[in-house]
């Protein structure tokens, strides 16, 4: 069978517009002017995807500054092929206004646009239109002959030999879409329930309670929580803040010199979680003078040589020592560099010293008993991780007016350049998740340590949360909440460890958070039958790709020659599809390289005489 090569790509949102935009940026030095056809399916706009898309609440926001967000590569990024620098989302919005770039967008967006400053934290759906254009350039890059076609539709399953043309089987569509490859570019899916969210359903239908089970906040149905009731939230992250902004704005609540003025209409959110308190604030300033050397102790050596050893992985025991000794090598790095005052020797001695101080050993103690005067310049990383541990509360109302202080001082914090060694760390904490990517499914530990300290919520959405728990509106619950059901007063019962003699009662639960990204649990048939066609998939449910170029392993560990994965469900999955500028975006490196053995197999392919039937 002959005729043009044949590239789908299932899904159309930031990763899969990210593959396109380096298809186009590789193709001459791979592809030449060979013709090829690029199936792209979403049934959402491309550009945005799901997640992204423009048809949502404007009080959805980012949670990075404008500034510090692009979809374009630079020098940072580790990758064989072309550099094609583009705007971050501040300065694409500034060319907007300025009429050097021309957007066809809703009125509404084009008037945050005129608002948007660099530091600014852009709405979801300003950033849909972002994206949507950065699609568009995209398809303008690529060379005459590649084509692309878009279909809005699901993909639900995909079949063929790992020696012929693969079928891609779309909703609605009675004939497969041929394809001599495919790159799955799916993002956040929905998933099975849990047996303890079944449990919960259950007991929410027995006694007509509202129990809203992890989803992404904008496709939940919120209108099922009452006015003035009582609402357990479990999850204390971003799904929280985006539920906090509909739930109060959202019901026509306002804002007015810190002070928040309710409709009336807002429901009582008792919050809790493990750790009990809101991811750290963003940091609040922009960095000056000397960055710190990294990687410097998890670089690319120190993860071959973890790979490389015998037997199962354990994250806590051969990588989580290095992370420690590179978060701490960036934090004291720019404390003795940039806050020297506050140092008794110098950033050389105290190097040579701190390379062969174990982490947590009693010579680092040591060390920095005699090198940093001050405990509170010490980087405590369990600290950090768990604020509340061991605090203990007599009553809920106690409890309030301790959490209120300590998210008053972490973002004091998070806005005081005197703390800049915070902003080291935040630094350190993008170099170690590009060099964990290699390492596969490390499971969630890290993951969740990563979203807690560097992609915590806007400092002014913390300040929302404190005015509307001076209001009454958000009530704190504290660590490690738990919650029972009781079947004789048909309720939600919800408690703490932090304190341990009061409990809440309320009929209505909300879980705000998103649903585990698991092969197990998916409710993508297109992922299961991945899965139950031989695609290897990892003991937390994690879709197993080639660390190289993404290829999806069969469970012997080959790489299927025709299929790619990219994304959170696989175990190359990346702190996110954009960036910072300058960090050297991880999702970039791995877009590159697939999308050059996409156009290296598809070059072969043509010179063999085209497809294998």
């Amino acid at each position: 069978m002959s005729g043009v090569p044949t590239l789908v790509v299932i899904g159309g949102g930031p990763r899969g517009t990210g593959v396109i935009e380096r298809i186009a940026a590789n193709s001459a030095e791979l592809y030449g002017e060979g013709r090829l056809d690029i199936h792209l399916v979403d049934p959402y706009p491309p550009g945005g995807g799901r997640i992204w898309r423009q048809d949502q609440s404007p009080l959805l926001w980012m949670n990075s500054m404008a500034e510090d967000v692009t979809m374009f590569t630079d020098d940072t990024v580790k990758q064989d092929g072309p550099i094609r620098p583009g705007p971050a989302v501040h300065t694409w919005a500034a060319d907007v206004r300025e009429g050097r770039t021309v957007l066809d967008t809703d009125p509404g967006i084009l008037a945050e646009i005129r608002e948007l400053g660099a530091q600014d934290f852009p709405s979801r759906r300003l950033q849909s239109a972002y994206l949507r254009w950065v699609y568009e350039q995209s398809l303008a890059a690529l060379p005459p002959g590649i084509t692309v076609h878009e279909h809005q539709a699901y993909a639900h399953r995909v079949s063929g030999s790992h020696d012929g043309r693969q079928q891609v089987w779309l909703q609605g569509r009675a004939e497969p879409l041929l394809a001599d490859l495919v790159v799955l570019t799916v993002g956040h899916l929905d998933a099975e329930p849990e047996p303890e969210q079944v449990e919960l359903a259950a007991f929410a239908a027995r006694h007509q309670l509202v129990h809203l089970p992890p989803d992404f906040t904008a496709d939940s149905d919120l209108s099922a929580l009452p006015a003035g009731e009582p609402v357990i939230v479990r999850g204390f992250g971003l799904a929280f803040i985006d539920l906090m902004a509909l739930l109060t704005e959202g019901r026509g609540g306002r804002y007015e010199d810190g002070v928040y003025l309710p409709s009336g209409r807002e429901p009582v959110l008792y919050v809790g979680s493990r750790r009990g308190v809101p991811y750290h604030a963003k940091i609040g300033y922009t960095w000056q003078g000397e960055q710190p050397p990294l990687p410097r102790y998890l670089g690319p050596d120190q993860v071959d040589a973890v790979l490389a050893g015998t037997g199962p992985l354990d994250f806590r025991r051969d990588l989580w020592p290095s992370v420690v000794k590179e978060l701490g090598h960036a934090h004291y790095h720019r404390l003795f560099t940039a806050h020297p005052e506050r140092t008794a020797v110098g950033w050389g001695d105290f190097e040579e010293k701190y390379a062969v101080a174990e982490p947590g050993s009693p010579e680092l103690q040591a060390l920095l008993a005699s090198s940093v005067p001050d405990p509170a310049d010490h980087l405590d990383l369990d600290a950090l991780d768990r604020p509340l541990d061991g605090l203990r509360h007599p009553s809920y109302d106690s409890l309030q007016d301790g959490l209120r202080a300590y998210i008053t001082a972490d973002l004091e914090r998070r806005h005081d350049p005197r703390h800049s060694p915070d902003l080291a760390v935040f630094l350190g904490l993008l170099s170690v998740y590009g060099q964990l990517v290699r390492a596969g499914d490390i499971g969630d530990r890290w993951h969740g340590f990563f979203s807690y300290l560097a992609s915590g919520p806007p400092g002014p959405r913390l300040r929302q949360l404190l005015a509307l728990s001076r209001a009454g509106v958000v009530r704190f619950l504290g660590a490690g909440i738990t919650l029972e059901t009781d079947e004789q007063r048909g309720v939600f019962r919800a408690g703490s460890a932090t304190v341990p003699d009061e409990h809440i009662e309320a009929r209505a639960l909300v879980e705000a958070r998103l649903p585990d990204p698991s092969l197990r649990k998916t409710r993508s048939p297109l992922l299961r039958g991945l899965y139950e066609d031989g695609a290897a998939g990892t003991d937390t449910g994690l879709l197993r790709v080639d660390p190289g170029d993404s290829r999806i392993l069969d469970r012997d560990g080959s790489p299927h020659p025709r299929r790619f994965a990219l994304g959170p469900y696989t175990t190359a999955r990346s702190s996110g599809a954009f960036t910072r500028p300058r960090t050297g975006g991880p999702a970039f490196r791995q877009n590159d390289a697939a999308a050059r053995a996409v156009l290296a197999f598809l070059r072969d392919l043509s010179c063999r005489g085209g497809h294998t039937a």
